[in-house]
């Protein structure tokens, strides 16, 4: 079984991992999601871990930032490096440009709803080669999207993406998915996280409020507002410190 990770940087190490071993099963549309507030704000040097971690393609993996800026800006920062850096093309720049058959892995640095017919057409060049959505930020077109075209994009796009890797904390709760175990809901107790299910499916919505309430609510007492999970520290203590070391 696995350990809830008790800080960040040890989530970032669990995603790495759990990443790799995705491809080796085979999957090659991947989304490794830290949903944890400012993540998106170290796309950069999470990029960065990420391409390392597959340092024997060389210049074969490509990160790519969703602007000309960031990308830019990352080749500024790193300095001399083994892989390649760009963008995910733009209105004057098709993204079919930024792929060639020398590319091995491609690394998408915190995609966003704007860029996901981009992400889509990549995806779809990339064929078996794998492409990692490193903390994507697609939640809005897959669940808030209502219409024709949303589900056609969610039936078509998205529902082909792989999550080797998530992990949100709630309010003495997460959420942990780490490839190859299922979903799972983790309790926060005054040591550490306690397993509290293991489930098939992303616990969502309705149903994750009421499986929280079940896990957190003593047998015999009624369900109220007082059995409502209260937000503690837990390894959000450590956000601050990951953050900034991270900028280092």
């Amino acid at each position: 079984m696995n350990q809830f990770p008790q800080s960040l940087q040890e989530a970032v190490s669990q995603a790495k991992i759990a990443t790799k071993n995705a491809i080796a099963d085979g999957y090659n549309r991947l989304q490794v999601e830290l949903v944890i507030p400012e993540i998106p704000l170290q796309a950069q040097a999470l990029a960065k871990e990420f391409a390392e971690l597959f340092e024997e393609f060389g210049s074969g993996v490509k990160v790519m930032f969703a602007d000309t800026g960031a990308a830019m800006l990352a080749k500024r920062d790193w300095g001399e490096i083994s892989f390649q850096v760009t963008d995910m093309g733009s209105r004057f720049t098709p993204i079919e440009s930024q792929v060639s058959d020398t590319d091995e892995v491609f690394i998408l640095a915190c995609p966003s709803s704007v860029e996901v017919e981009r992400v889509e057409k990549l995806c779809n060049l990339a064929g078996d080669r794998p492409v990692i959505l490193l903390i994507p930020q697609l939640e809005d077109v897959a669940i808030v999207g209502i219409g024709y075209a949303a589900r056609q994009l969610r039936d078509r796009f998205i529902n082909t993406l792989y999550s080797c890797y998530y992990i949100r904390p709630l309010e003495s709760a997460s959420i942990l998915r780490c490839h190859p175990h299922p979903w799972q809901i983790w309790l926060e107790k005054e040591e550490g996280y306690e397993l509290g299910m293991e489930l098939t499916t992303k616990p969502m919505g309705e149903e994750l409020d009421r499986l929280l309430v079940k896990l957190t609510t003593p047998e015999g007492e009624e369900n109220s507002n007082n059995n409502v999970p209260r937000k503690k520290s837990g390894m959000l203590g450590n956000l601050q410190k990951f953050l900034r070391a991270l900028s280092q």
